[in-house]
């Protein structure tokens, strides 16, 4: 079992391709994303010369309670940390770039169904539905009461403007759909900040 990127694997393919299929070209822009497809590779060429089966899940942006909201964190645990800690918040670029934000109960569920499905199978796992980081912001700062407007910075070079992915065939492969919404999700992180010790 791998855990691919579907965030970094396709690069920055035209708007027209997404949601992204798991037979878009793998041309990563970052040292991440250029690992992942190495190892992707690694592991074909294992199959062939070996007969190592493996199932590789190119995931969206995963996230949920107990994630760190500290050092390359996701988005979602470092807005919940700071917002409920009165935190400024830094939204580098416009804000209006999308990613697909998938629960991490979801990922172990699509884990487990793949566990005995090698194959060389290569599935993306997300939720098909894009997200600004300005939409995620404001419900989350919905959710936790803040009226705070976000900082704005120049976006990071290599970030990519939209990312989503298509799920169909976890659907017909693993028999896998999230069912986890967006708003359930990031309650559940938000409530997960709030009770942990200090």
């Amino acid at each position: 079992m791998f855990a691919a990127s579907g965030g970094t694997l396709y690069g920055d393919p035209p708007v027209k391709d997404l949601p992204l299929r798991e037979s878009q070209p793998h041309r990563p822009l970052s040292p991440y994303g250029v690992s992942k497809k190495a190892v992707l590779d690694y592991l074909v060429a294992y199959r062939e010369l070996h007969s190592l089966e493996f199932a590789a899940l190119a995931l969206a942006n995963v996230y949920g309670p107990r994630q760190n909201p500290h050092g390359e964190a996701g988005v979602v645990a470092i807005f919940a940390d700071r917002l409920l800690t009165g935190t400024p918040i830094t939204i580098f670029g416009t804000g209006e770039q999308t990613r697909d934000f998938v629960y991490v109960d979801d990922v172990v569920d699509a884990f487990v169904r793949a566990a005995t499905r090698g194959g060389g199978l290569v599935c993306n796992i997300g939720t098909g539905r894009e997200t600004s980081v300005n939409d995620l912001y404001r419900s989350m700062a919905a959710v936790v009461g803040s009226e705070a407007n976000p900082d704005y910075a120049p976006g990071r070079a290599g970030e990519l403007d939209r990312n989503v992915l298509d799920v169909e065939r976890a659907g017909i492969q693993l028999g896998w759909r999230p069912w986890t919404e967006l708003g359930d999700g990031v309650r559940a992180v938000i409530d997960s900040v709030r009770t942990k010790p200090a």
